[in-house]
């Protein structure tokens, strides 16, 4: 497999492209608004109903649109302009989240509220998708590392001060009427994209094309180029094993650190300080040997894992190891966004990536296998079996794929 290039802090870094600051800035208060408005929604829903089983579906609601609309969203980005794409997108983002705030004003029922949170879950599928693809018409293809790692930053911190903010003015204000204010933010986004305008874009030099069978082709392309299929494959698999720690960390932090809510808070802050130091390691200089630490990080992320369960009598490294699981898992997922990026063929990189993005929609099916083992076996086994299952798979997929350990095309 090709290697990405070590290009110096002075070429590479994303933020000298005038276009992707215009981006960059409406994004990170956009992504601000989104994670209030998850914040506001769980809050709602367990207020609503007292039942952990109603967040779950709520959850379920905005995951499941991930399976269903990620491939077809990638098949748009690749045959129509992004941009434009992204500013209509966003602008229904706008319409729906308006009716959910009215649903909450006017206290509607349970039913129609996940409705509108699945419908509204649909079009930020298709949002993440395009988003994601859009970047490489942003910036040139030796800044591209840096712009993918960027921007999972700003969301990274946006995922730390939007639900603190959330949380804050839930104490004075109602959800209804917070979340028309939460609405507004899409439009930061929508104004960023229409001040950049078509002429700052990159100049593709692939002619949008249309085809009669998109997946089929996308499935033709993937069994003709073996590095894309192995980056795929590791890309997803540890997701099924590893990401469920999101999910389980209240249960961990209580079970088996006795810690109240407030060291649950400092886990995930630390997980949070972890995964920006990933992406900013990421941002400034990309490394000379991508595919092999994509599995060295995977790995690490297991381990992490692995010896959070079983050391648990010291503080300091209770927290050392949250940093090292937010800091591997981070630089894995990223590091594979950027070198799928880099590889695909930019007629079949919208519906690549579409793919690589669902792994998203893997972190529920494992937090059900997670929870099950944990209500048989205990909260030990479910985590044991966490960190093992992610090292393994990666060790299976490295040994199953070598091009991933040997950078062979």
């Amino acid at each position: 497999m090709s290697k990405l290039n070590s290009f110096p802090l002075s070429n590479s870094l994303a933020l000298k492209s005038v276009s992707f600051r215009k981006f960059l800035y409406g994004s990170f208060i956009t992504r601000s608004t989104d994670w209030m408005d998850m914040t506001i929604l769980n809050w709602v829903i367990y207020e609503w109903t007292n039942s952990p089983l109603m967040l779950a579906i709520l959850n379920a609601s905005r995951l499941l649109p991930v399976f269903l609309f990620s491939l077809p969203a990638g098949i748009l980005a690749d045959r129509f302009d992004k941009r434009k794409i992204l500013i209509i997108n966003y602008f229904t983002l706008f319409l729906a989240t308006l009716w959910i705030a009215f649903l909450l004003q006017r206290g509607s029922t349970i039913f129609w509220l996940l409705a509108v949170v699945a419908l509204r879950s649909c079009l930020m599928t298709i949002e993440v998708s395009v988003r994601n693809s859009f970047l490489s018409d942003l910036v040139p293809k030796s800044m591209l590392a840096s712009a993918v790692s960027i921007q999972t930053t700003i969301i990274n911190l946006a995922r730390m001060i939007g639900p603190a903010i959330a949380g804050m003015l839930l104490v004075h204000f109602s959800p209804g009427i917070l979340m028309y204010g939460v609405s507004g933010g899409t439009f930061f986004v929508m104004l960023s994209l229409l001040s950049i305008g078509p002429s700052e874009q990159k100049t593709s030099e692939v002619k949008k094309r249309k085809s009669k069978r998109p997946l089929k082709e996308t499935w033709r392309y993937i069994q003709q180029q073996p590095k894309v299929l192995s980056i795929l494959l590791i890309a997803i698999a540890p997701m099924v094993f590893g990401f469920p720690y999101t999910t389980m960390l209240p249960l961990f932090s209580k079970e088996l650190l006795q810690m109240g809510p407030d060291g649950f808070g400092l886990l995930l802050s630390v997980s949070s300080f972890g995964a920006i130091v990933a992406t900013l390691l990421l941002a400034v200089r990309q490394p000379k040997r991508p595919e092999r630490l994509l599995v060295i990080s995977a790995f690490s992320f297991g381990m992490g894992l692995f010896f959070f369960i079983l050391v648990n009598e010291s503080y300091i490294l209770v927290l050392a190891l949250m940093f090292l699981i937010g800091l591997a898992s981070q630089y894995y997922r990223t590091l594979s966004r950027v070198i799928l990026q880099l590889n695909v063929d930019e007629r079949y990189s919208g519906r690549i990536l579409s793919i690589a993005l669902m792994d998203r929609g893997y972190i529920p099916l494992g937090a059900l296998l997670v929870g099950w083992i944990g209500s048989v076996w205990g909260v030990v086994s479910a985590g044991l079996f966490m960190g093992i299952g992610c090292c393994l798979s990666t060790v299976f997929i490295a040994l199953l794929r070598k091009d991933l350990w040997r950078g062979q095309e």
